[in-house]
């Protein structure tokens, strides 16, 4: 199930970047999370729930960080890599492992996957890119990063409270509206072009609905650490979508960021099998 969402997801990343020249990145961010909040209602209609105030919030909460996330990735994979963002955006998934682990291991990894993320900033900003640019995609990426942690200690609190996919939903409505100030004038603009709307609904489907919905399931049967190994599959799916779609081929000292990453992310599977 991971599998299948982390392809889904990228997939979705690599037709997103092709939506750039059309609209502003963070606006197909945006973009992204109404039309995915729509689906989602329109199939869960989770009105129908008894909700506590406590579940509410939690879910609004979750939302927001998850709408945070999507707008600053989108950012980040405008001024850099498919692969190297997504690398990069791992310092959050390995902090959650070291934090809920226990072991040398974990504390370790924090060490390689740091040592993998100089590596690859390094190699970005020696890339040809602008500075500007480079710099711009580093910590877009970063707040992606810190976002992406939120992301998994608060979807295991949802998930755990059983009403996941209904939360999901709600999340995504309650993203939607606290990030409409700044995005909504693009309306216009994008209901008035029909195949651009077409474009970003798939981006949604596949970005969106499919791979959180797989994640909340796989989150109730597992642990936040675990779950956070299971991401090691996610920078190889990056790299590849992003070398067959965007031509976007690692060079030699990317690819050593990547392996160290993704390394760091095995350490942990080793302390937590």
């Amino acid at each position: 199930m991971f599998l299948v969402s982390g392809l889904t997801l990228y997939a979705g990343a690599a037709v997103a970047v092709g939506l750039f020249d059309r609209i502003a990145a963070p606006a197909v961010g945006w973009w992204r999370i109404v039309l995915a909040a729509v689906v989602l209602t329109a199939w869960r209609r989770p009105w129908r729930r008894r909700w506590t105030r406590r579940a509410l919030a939690a879910a609004a909460a979750f939302g927001v960080v998850l709408a945070a996330m999507n707008i600053a990735f989108y950012i980040a994979i405008d001024h850099l890599p498919l692969g190297v963002a997504v690398a990069i955006e791992f310092c959050g998934p390995v902090a959650v492992g070291a934090v809920t682990g226990r072991g040398w291991r974990e504390r370790a990894a924090i060490i390689v996957a740091a040592t993998g993320v100089v590596l690859l900033a390094g190699v970005t900003l020696d890339s040809g890119l602008a500075h500007d640019d480079a710099v711009s995609g580093l910590l877009a990426i970063a707040a992606a990063a810190a976002c992406w942690a939120g992301y998994i200690v608060l979807g295991k609190r949802v998930a755990g409270a059983g009403a996941g996919i209904d939360s999901l939903a709600v999340g995504m409505v309650a993203g939607a509206i606290a990030f409409a100030p700044v995005f909504a004038h693009t309306a216009p603009t994008v209901v008035a072009r029909p195949g651009v709307l077409g474009l970003l609904l798939v981006v949604a489907v596949c970005s969106s609905v499919v791979p959180y919905v797989l994640d909340q399931v796989v989150l109730r049967r597992t642990g936040t650490a675990t779950f956070a190994v299971l991401t090691a599959l996610l920078p190889a799916t990056a790299v590849a979508v992003g070398a067959v779609v965007l031509r976007q081929v690692p060079t030699l000292p990317e690819a050593a960021g990547l392996v160290l990453v993704t390394g760091a992310i095995m350490m942990t599977a080793g302390a937590r099998r």
